[in-house]
């Protein structure tokens, strides 16, 4: 049976409308100031484009050396990314399916620390990461990011993995398999749903991570595209080649835009799979 749709219901679907809207304008003005001249720019600055400059996007590619920038971030976000997923599902298999003594203390600290203002760790992160010679090098973000494990990654996984059966488990151990067996034949496989979603979490995390590269890099070798773009913008202050500017910006958009869109039903349901699943 059809349902009717109410007053209520065009009113929700206005109100998002209007909220997509807002969402996307500002990415439109963004592509199609971008292909302006700094001239029309400063004329006005809601003109359509007389003519389309793609230079624009070539002499922001190698003025700011976005090349490197793009490979920097993809060495941090893929390795970050790898490892981070891998500690994340052993993490969250040890937490949901493995019975040990003080697991359910270990869970209570993990919950408290979500009323805890993550910036309360920059001074103590910074400063072990200096004693330890981890400051200035991708290697080092790499190891903080991987090894700082976050709370909502963990929920969302352990959310997921505790809504498996026992009984493959158990069947797994009567047949001979390991401890470690289990976890990657049987636990892995079944996970893989909520691993994904994780994992597209964690590189839309990582890809727009901008404090981190911020502070403990120094070397503009080694900055990252948000770090880049960053130094871009600083240096408006001299040459104000704004067109320009929206140009590396739009390029910084691309690789989230194509995880977005290649996979927006994962992000849309990775957001509740845990308290659906669990």
């Amino acid at each position: 049976m059809e349902q009717k749709t109410t007053p209520i219901d065009y009113l929700w679907r206005s109100l998002l409308l209007i909220w997509a809207i807002t969402i996307i304008f500002p990415i439109v003005w963004l592509l199609y100031v971008s292909l302006k001249t700094n001239r029309e720019f400063f004329q006005d600055i809601w003109s359509l484009p007389s003519k389309l400059n793609w230079g624009n996007y070539k002499k922001a590619w190698l003025s700011y050396e976005m090349g490197k920038a793009m490979l920097n971030t993809l060495y941090y976000v893929g390795a970050s990314l790898v490892l981070g997923t891998l500690l994340t599902t052993l993490n969250a298999y040890a937490l949901t399916r493995m019975k040990f003594k003080g697991r359910q203390f270990i869970w209570g600290l993990i919950m408290m620390s979500l009323f805890l203002p993550g910036i309360n760790a920059l001074i103590p992160q910074y400063i072990l990461m200096r004693d330890l010679g981890l400051t200035n090098s991708l290697t080092g973000l790499i190891i903080l990011d991987s090894f700082g494990e976050s709370v909502f990654y963990l929920m969302l996984l352990g959310g997921f993995m505790m809504s498996l059966p026992g009984e493959l488990e158990e069947s797994g151990r009567i047949d001979g398999a390991s401890l470690f067996q289990v976890f990657w034949k049987i636990i892995i496989p079944l996970s893989t749903p909520g691993i994904v979603t994780v994992a597209i979490f964690k590189f839309l995390g990582l890809y727009n991570n901008f404090l981190q590269p911020f502070i403990y890099l120094s070397d503009p070798s080694k900055y990252t595209i948000g770090v880049n773009m960053y130094k871009a913008n600083q240096m408006m202050k001299y040459t104000s080649d704004w067109v320009t500017l929206f140009a590396g910006v739009a390029i910084a958009m691309i690789p989230s835009l194509i995880i977005y869109i290649l996979f927006q039903r994962q992000i849309s349901d990775g957001a509740t799979i845990g308290a659906v699943k669990g």
